[in-house]
């Protein structure tokens, strides 16, 4: 089966304004714009049919953007006539939440609930179904981070995968903390273990500086890379050409 690739741009909003972080950290921020519904509304304009949207505030604990990622729902839906894949993550730890999120959106990502309340992701894939619910396996070295990175886990993060797709998720991100927002290049081996141990839809991120760690992904059979710094300054070109 030949498997089509999709990059997904992110928009993480922390302070009300889509930022990128280096390694997660809140205090090493990058601001590309001040509304994040101008970033969304950026990629959309330029043919972006997926959004990979993040509450960092939520992810730490510290608030909420709420109010603002729900006026960039609307405003991708009135800059594109056609359907934009719009996926929210960051504080989603139950169900009223996720609920909330996906009455609005396409697809909820599951973090630090995956480990912390595993019968959170049963009920929504019963509630919603499998494309709706995505799993984020965040990872320094290895080992699960949560809590938007803060608390590094016991979890082998191969484990954390081979567990979800037990549990019938079919959505899964790998995040390789150390590198994302460096613009480092990709590190293979994390993600040669994560697409063996989850053999369904699997996207990655970190680290990611050039066409070629987009090719490297492809290669490595991954059906999409979530982009982020290397796309807002140019360092890989949207859309991609052939």
């Amino acid at each position: 089966m030949t498997r089509s690739f999709t990059v997904y741009p992110a928009v993480d909003v922390q302070g009300g304004r889509a930022v990128r972080l280096v390694e997660g950290d809140p205090t090493r921020e990058t601001v590309y714009f001040d509304d994040p519904c101008d970033a969304a509304a950026h990629w959309v304009r330029l043919g972006a049919r997926h959004l990979h949207v993040v509450d960092l505030d939520a992810a730490l604990g510290r608030g909420d953007n709420r109010e603002i990622i729900r006026a960039l729902t609307r405003r991708v839906a009135a800059e594109s006539p056609e359907s934009v894949c719009v996926e929210v993550g960051g504080g989603v730890r139950d169900v009223e939440t996720a609920r909330a999120w996906l009455s609005l959106v396409h697809r909820v990502v599951i973090g630090t609930a995956a480990i912390d309340s595993p019968e959170l992701v049963d009920a929504l894939l019963v509630e919603f179904g499998a494309d709706r619910v995505a799993v984020s396996v965040d990872a320094r070295e290895g080992q699960v981070a949560v809590r938007g990175w803060t608390d590094v886990t016991e979890a082998r993060a191969v484990e954390l995968a081979e567990r979800m797709a037990e549990r019938g998720v079919r959505q899964l991100i790998f995040t390789d903390v150390g590198r994302d927002g460096t613009m480092q290049g990709v590190d293979p081996e994390p993600i040669r273990a994560l697409r063996a141990a989850f053999p369904h839809h699997l996207l990655a991120g970190g680290g990611v500086a050039s066409e070629a760690d987009l090719e490297l992904y492809e290669a490595l059979e991954l059906d999409g890379a979530i982009v982020g710094r290397a796309l807002y300054e140019g360092k890989i070109r949207y859309p991609r050409t052939p």
